[in-house]
């Protein structure tokens, strides 16, 4: 008989351990009462001055309009990319593919450089304008790669057939096309609204002195001190991820659940 090993578990809970105990560190501490690293006693007055601190509130509402403003933005100029590209063959499309992936390739701190200079040279005004174009340009490759990956698997002759039958290009665009690949849109879009609210290197080189984002806030208090303030803060977010998490499953499973709940139709003799 063979002797089971529990090397794959360990890995596991190893792995799980590296992602998430620091994550529960954090966690623990919002409730702490001392910013030092030991415990003190239990306590909700951080989060109680987390909603009095206006310069983290207002940072953080910057951060998600950006990243709502900027996501959009992406997922209307990759979806429409990636559909044109798809249904043309032409010379350098190979190339142009592989350019449309810079962004996603090339270090941070040389798109920020480059974004500063550009914006620099049309004199555009350092703000929330020049952190939306900026974040739009390195979301877009995102969409693109996941609605190019959806587009490839789909059969062309669905498209060809609502041809035949008199569809012009936009009415099989938006009755066919987009709800087929509109899975891959929204999470080409989460992903791209994810790295937007993270991203800190070139919205430092994009940002304005009036304009704020809340991974800069972070970054700025980190020369005097960051108080549990961030991890209150770092904890809520947790917590609205879990629910939306939470509901989505839910949602789909009472999806599933109605689905094969369904009355089969009537067979005709």
């Amino acid at each position: 008989m063979k002797k089971r090993t529990f090397l794959p578990e360990c890995y596991i809970l190893f792995v799980l351990l590296l992602l998430y105990l620091p994550i529960a560190v954090v966690v623990v501490y919002s409730f702490n009462d001392t910013k030092l690293f030991h415990w003190a006693g239990f306590t909700f007055d951080w989060y109680s001055r987390l909603m009095r601190n206006r310069s983290i509130i207002d940072a953080f509402f910057n951060s998600l309009k950006l990243a709502a403003l900027s996501s959009l933005s992406a997922a209307v100029l990759g979806t429409v990319g990636a559909v044109g590209v798809s249904r043309r063959h032409f010379r350098g499309r190979a190339s142009l593919e592989n350019l449309s992936l810079i962004p996603i390739m090339v270090p941070e701190i040389i798109l920020g450089m480059a974004y500063l200079a550009f914006f620099s040279f049309l004199r555009l005004p350092m703000g929330m304008l020049t952190l939306t174009l900026a974040h739009t340009t390195f979301c877009v490759p995102y969409i693109f790669v996941n609605v190019k990956a959806r587009l490839t698997g789909l059969d062309p002759s669905i498209t060809e057939a609502a041809r035949d039958l008199g569809a012009g290009g936009f009415r099989v665009f938006f009755d066919i096309t987009l709800p087929l690949i509109l899975p891959s849109v929204l999470s080409g879009t989460l992903l791209a609204f994810a790295m937007s609210m993270d991203d800190v290197i070139i919205s430092f080189f994009t940002t304005g002195v009036q304009t704020n984002t809340l991974p800069l806030q972070v970054y700025s208090m980190l020369k005097t001190g960051v108080t549990p303030e961030v991890n209150a803060l770092c904890t809520v977010m947790l917590g609205v991820v879990f629910l939306l998490v939470a509901v989505g499953r839910l949602a789909a499973s009472v999806r599933r659940r109605f689905r094969g709940a369904a009355p089969e139709p009537p067979h005709l003799a």
